[in-house]
Order: C-alpha cells, then structure tokens, then sequence
C-alpha cells in the first residue's frame, strides 16, 4: 500500500509590530487507503536579518522552515514513526481476549 504523508501548518504565533514568525505549530499524516496516522508539535524560529511580510507567506515555505528547523534527520524519523504506526494498525502485533466463550 501507498502511504501518503502530509505536512501542514496549523498556526503561527507573530510579533505584530513587524509579522516576525517567532513559532510555528506544526502536524503530519501519514494514511493509506485504510489507516491513518498522526504527529504534532511547535518549532521556534530565529528572527531573520530580511523579514517576509506575513500576508505574503504560504503553506509550503513555512513547512520548509519547519523541516529545516527540525533537521532532515528529525523529519525521517517522525515519518518513520507514523510508518510504524500504520504498519502496527495493518498487522497488530498484539492482541487481547480469551481463548474461551465469554458469557
């Protein structure tokens, strides 16, 4: 199966005297056709020396700051985590009940 994962900004935390972006709130989701999976956190940011105006920033620059504030290492690792997630949902390797009829 495919798994697709998905990067999103869920908010961002400004100065509003100049739009600096000093925090960004972070989720991904991995899924497939059947299972889904999912992760969330914040990165700071440092103040950069050029500022681009807040109304102006996208979805896709500001994931790209979050990937490289959290290092490719640390992007691997938790796609890598939701991949175990949907693989663990697909074949569990763990299971409860008992062997006899409950009643």
């Amino acid at each position: 199966m495919t798994t697709t994962i998905n990067w999103a900004v869920s908010n961002l935390e400004r100065e509003t005297c100049d739009g600096f972006v000093y925090l960004a709130h972070w989720t991904v989701s991995a899924s497939d056709d059947t299972y889904s999976a999912g992760a969330y956190g914040n990165v700071p940011f440092e103040r950069p020396e050029e500022l681009i105006a807040f109304a102006s920033l996208t979805p896709d620059l500001v994931v790209s700051w979050i990937k490289e504030a959290l290092t490719a290492e640390k992007v691997a690792e938790i796609e890598n985590a939701l991949q175990v997630q949907l693989d663990e949902q697909r074949a569990p390797s763990k299971a409860g009940g008992v062997p006899w009829p409950v009643g």
